[in-house]
């Protein structure tokens, strides 16, 4: 069995690895009423009209169930086809957008956000050294504005025009530029603007050319409320306890920050795009929007928090170490490996969606209640996917290099000296220790758990690094090969430990 991830991170920094149990796999159809019971559950307790939530893995939409209504009105049932607004999770596809602008030459990510919006040449800033904004500043949210939800929701319908105004008058600042992450509507306005000065088109039309219609997504848009009525979902609000239809919103100036509608089928397609940009390989670049580029999304910002994972296992799960990349929330997570999300509120809606690469999978939800967004039951589904042995992680494999130094240390370790790893250390490994010093550990270490003669398939987290188990006569020893950047490569570090009982 392959180490999980928080075992591999243990073993390389040297701490006590956490103990693990791994349930008899399901089947994603024996996990269904489970997921099913969470979102209904959710549906009940939030007050929801209708919502549908689905499963995307390995490319493929393998999961998706409608519930309640999408109008209450004409009572037609949710399906994978009813059409929502999904709020922030439109930021996301604006991030994607500067990005390929990037890649084509038309823009920079250190480009002041002025150079591509003149009336934003006369801001006032906060302070005398504080530094004019970038496009990459407005990407994570590290603009110095103020966090703007929910006024910026109301923004959405805003014309062009008027918000040209708004932008020469200037805005107030919450802080300098660059000096903390402040999450800000209006910021992502500005890059929907940036999309169409760079594009030299519409920002509704560059995201469709370049994205929706590459992609499949043939139902989606920004022109939610002349969107088909068989399939539309309408908002609403809880009050009162009562629904009360939220007004609709036509495309505006915000739309970038969250006017995109969609369908379940639509946007599941967009979910298995993102995640076939993992992991970085040779085959042939055919998407949209090139693989590298993709990944780049998740790149956070140094701004970082540690937080508790959302959802019911959220208080007793290892903390997160969360951080804004572009469009989404990146989070390192004990079981589930590198995730990212984002949530959508917005009047009559809410939604959330994660990304899984490491697995190739992703979970998202969408609602018609205002605000009624389903982070909870989402990270709930796939907490219990990984729990029911589903989210099989994508392995490092194991390069030549280390292989070849693996099987030395293990002849080392035999030997009970270093001489077999001659010609393969670095010049620091026995400065490190001398080998007098490593014949005196290593008999130490067969005194306590004898020979070694197997060990776990290696768990690597790149091309020149791994952590190990060796399986010995008393017990086991948990350990960490490092290689030098060397041509030829050699051992710059190899630490053993007896693993707990």
């Amino acid at each position: 069995m392959r180490l999980k991830s928080g075992l591999v991170v243990a073993l390389l920094l040297g701490v006590a690895p956490p103990a693990f149990a791994q349930d008899a796999p399901q089947s994603l159809d024996q996990l269904a009423p489970d997921i099913d019971a969470l979102f209904a559950r959710y549906q009940a307790d939030a007050h929801i009209p209708g919502m549908v939530y689905g499963v995307v893995q390995n490319g493929k939409l393998v999961y998706v169930k409608g519930i309640g209504v999408q109008d209450l009105d004409a009572k037609r049932p949710v399906t994978p086809d009813s059409l929502f607004r999904i709020a922030s999770m439109t930021k996301a596809f604006t991030a994607l957008a500067i990005l390929k602008l990037r890649d084509d030459g038309k823009l920079r990510l250190d480009d002041l956000a002025e150079d591509h919006i003149p009336e934003m040449k006369g801001w006032t800033y906060p302070t005398q050294d504080s530094p004019r904004i970038r496009i990459r500043d407005l990407l994570q949210h590290v603009g110095g504005f103020v966090t703007d939800d929910p006024w910026g929701d109301r923004q959405q319908v805003m014309p062009q025009a008027e918000f040209t105004k708004m932008i020469a008058a200037g805005v107030p600042f919450s802080r300098a530029p660059q000096s903390s992450h402040e999450y800000s509507n209006f910021g992502y306005a500005l890059l929907g603007r940036i999309v169409a000065s760079a594009s030299g088109m519409a920002y509704t039309d560059y995201v469709r050319q370049a994205i929706l219609t590459p992609l499949g997504m043939s139902a989606s848009g920004f022109d939610a409320p002349h969107a088909p009525k068989d399939r539309y979902a309408r908002g609403y609000r809880w009050e009162n306890d009562a629904w009360t239809p939220e007004p609709e919103m036509v495309d505006g100036a915000f739309n970038s920050m969250g006017g995109l509608q969609v369908s379940a089928s639509d946007y599941a397609k967009w979910v298995a795009f993102l995640l076939s940009a993992w992991p970085a390989r040779d085959d042939p670049d055919t998407g949209p929007v090139k693989r590298s580029t993709v990944r780049e999304l998740a790149q956070g910002s140094n701004f970082t928090s540690v937080t508790n994972r959302i959802g019911a296992s959220g208080a007793t799960a290892c903390k997160q170490s969360l951080a804004y990349g572009m469009g989404w929330r990146v989070a390192q997570d004990c079981d589930l490996g590198l995730t990212l999300a984002h949530g959508g509120g917005y009047p009559g809606y809410g939604s959330h969606v994660m990304l899984m690469p490491d697995s190739g999978t992703g979970v998202f939800a969408l609602a018609n209640r205002t605000y009624a967004g389903p982070s909870a039951p989402a990270w709930d589904t796939a907490v219990a996917m990984d729990k029911a042995g589903l989210l099989v992680r994508r392995s490092t494999p194991v390069s030549p290099a280390l292989a070849e130094m693996f099987a030395a240390t293990q002849a080392a370790y035999a030997a009970g000296n270093v001489e077999p790893l001659g010609g393969k250390l670095a010049m620091n490994f026995l400065l490190d220790r001398s080998a007098a010093n490593w014949s005196a550990d290593l008999a130490k270490l067969k005194d306590q758990v004898g020979a070694c003669p197997t060990a776990e398939p290696l768990a690597p987290l790149g091309a020149l690094s791994t952590a190990f188990r060796l399986n010995c006569e008393k017990g086991k020893l948990d350990g960490n090969l490092l290689l030098a950047p060397t041509h030829p490569v050699t051992i710059q570090a190899w630490r053993l430990r007896v693993a707990p009982n």
